[in-house]
């Protein structure tokens, strides 16, 4: 029994994933900008998607600086991680086309506002 509350004393230090300190993280972090900005058209054409360059290289900016808060380094290399293997299903064709569209989609009211578009939705009319 005394080994079991030595093991979990020991746990209570969480190590880092992969960034020792947090200018390897950020560096981490700039490489992965860098690599989406670099694909990004090319994405654009492969998957004929319906956004210009330009609001492509806006919607990427913008979903990095969702994450510019987080300050933990274990949370920031999993965020990096997911990040590369998003791009390298998109670059690879991995992906299909609603995958890739489902960050331009309106966050606007998407309620339904008719009664059978409630209906069809499940919501109380």
């Amino acid at each position: 029994m005394a080994t079991a509350y030595k093991v979990v004393g020991s746990l209570k230090q969480a190590r880092p994933i992969i960034s020792a300190n947090k200018a390897e993280s950020r560096a981490r972090v700039v490489n992965l900008y860098k690599s989406w900005y670099r694909q990004l058209s090319r994405i654009v054409i492969m998957y004929k998607l319906d956004v210009t360059d330009k609001e492509a290289h806006a919607k990427l900016r913008e979903e990095f600086m969702k994450n510019k808060h987080i300050t933990d380094l274990r949370v920031i290399d999993l965020l990096v991680v997911k990040g590369q293997l998003e791009l390298i299903n998109a670059v690879e064709e991995f992906s299909q086309k609603p995958h890739l569209m489902r960050f331009f989609k309106d966050p606007g009211n998407t309620r339904p506002t008719d009664f059978l578009g409630k209906f069809y939705a499940g919501h109380d009319p």
